[in-house]
């Protein structure tokens, strides 16, 4: 089995090569870690820095989305016809009808051509795919051995990985996609008597898969690689039971003539985004017949999910700040490696015993801000948070 050894002041890396997995090994010694750990303080101190703006920002993004969402449920006008009315135009109106086109979508260079809102190719390449373990152990004297497994396999992937940031780049090197994906909207589609903005085609987004049928011949080789046709995919490469490395294979799927349901601001005999008084856009388009009731209800719902998700974002960033801040500490008494996962499980909770009560007092901030009778309760919650912190410390220090 070949080895590479190679040695610097810092640390000793080894790398072993089994097959298509590497394991490389790396011992980082005591002073070096104190060193990146106090590097990462400064880092730290930014993370906190960003988390608030985050959670502020976050919360009148929430609010300004549920004031608009509640404007526009109140305003809007559903229509009974699918004819444009002079009456209507600039408001905010829900309309159900059957969205269709006349155009044909050809993909020239294959011969797929269909009657259909959207024509999408998918390319497909075999390429090479890294995965990356890491284990970390800690030794006596404050040293720290990490071990990391890169594991290397072939797989059918869209788009082409770079494999430049690849542990073993020059061994596993992916080629230049030959072909691209790309998406064909018709132009133009309608419902009824109304036209589809580009914004609402832009939405369309249920796709099925298209049976491959060329409309004419298919040429025996593309981009200088044989061409087998299935009702699946068109394969680009000498075998497809036996695939190699930069072989493709292409799909075809479409957004099909359909009933549709839309909330925008009626302009003429199209559609616009519409501005509610807080700010918020509103521009839905979603397949199927669905009441205004309904796609504003899945809009608040989708609001307070996204809320949530950069709350716990916005948590977590001054969690790891905090953790940065104190990372020098569990890195001193590491020279005993037990003494060092003791102080850095509490530094751990120290940094959540104060990200927890500062993300509240900073939501709450902010809900004082744009609503008050939320924001107040919330405060006295955080207080209460830094109480009990105070108590563990005081417990801490005894």
């Amino acid at each position: 089995m070949p080895e590479k050894v190679c040695i610097s002041d810092e640390f000793l890396v080894r790398d072993l090569v089994m097959s298509d997995t590497f394991t490389t090994s790396t011992t980082t010694g005591w002073f070096s870690r104190i060193g990146d750990s106090i590097k990462g303080i400064l880092f730290g101190l930014l993370l906190i820095v960003i988390s608030f703006p985050l959670l502020f920002w976050n919360e009148g993004r929430a609010v300004k989305t549920r004031k608009s969402l509640d404007q526009g449920s109140n305003e809007v006008v559903s229509l009974t016809s699918t004819t444009p009315d002079s009456a209507n135009n600039g408001k905010l109106v829900h309309l159900t009808g059957e969205a269709t086109t006349e155009q044909v979508l050809k993909d020239e260079k294959y011969n797929i051509s269909t009657q259909a809102l959207v024509l999408k190719r998918t390319v497909e390449m075999y390429q090479w795919q890294e995965d990356e373990k890491t284990e970390t152990k800690k030794k006596l004297g404050g040293s720290e051995e990490t071990i990391t497994t890169y594991s290397y396999n072939k797989v059918w992937h869209e788009g082409r990985i770079d494999s430049s940031s690849f542990h073993k780049s020059a061994e596993y090197k992916n080629p230049m996609a030959a072909e691209q994906s790309q998406s064909l909207t018709a132009d133009p589609i309608t419902v009824g008597g109304f036209t589809l903005s580009d914004s609402l085609k832009s939405k369309l987004s249920d796709f099925t898969p298209l049976p491959i049928k060329p409309v004419g011949p298919m040429p025996e080789t593309i981009v200088g690689k044989k061409v087998t046709v299935s009702d699946q995919n068109i394969y680009l490469g000498a075998d497809p039971s036996n695939p190699a490395l930069g072989d493709l294979r292409i799909s075809y799927s479409v957004v099909t003539p359909g009933e549709i349901s839309i909330i925008s601001k009626q302009k003429d005999q199209s559609f616009e985004s519409y501005t509610a008084d807080a700010g918020g856009k509103i521009n839905m388009l979603v397949h199927g017949n669905q009441s205004a009731a309904a796609m504003f209800e899945a809009a608040h719902q989708s609001n307070k999910v996204m809320t949530w998700v950069l709350r716990a974002v916005g948590f977590i960033v001054m969690w790891i700040g905090f953790g940065l801040l104190f990372a020098p500490l569990s890195v001193i008494a590491d020279v005993i490696p037990l003494a060092g996962s003791i102080v850095g499980a509490g530094t751990s909770i120290i940094a959540f015993l104060l990200s927890l009560p500062l993300s509240l007092c900073t939501i709450a901030v902010a809900w004082i801000f744009y609503r008050p009778l939320i924001g107040i309760p919330l405060i006295v919650l955080a207080v209460g948070f830094f109480v009990l912190l105070i108590v563990k410390l005081k417990k801490a220090r005894a």
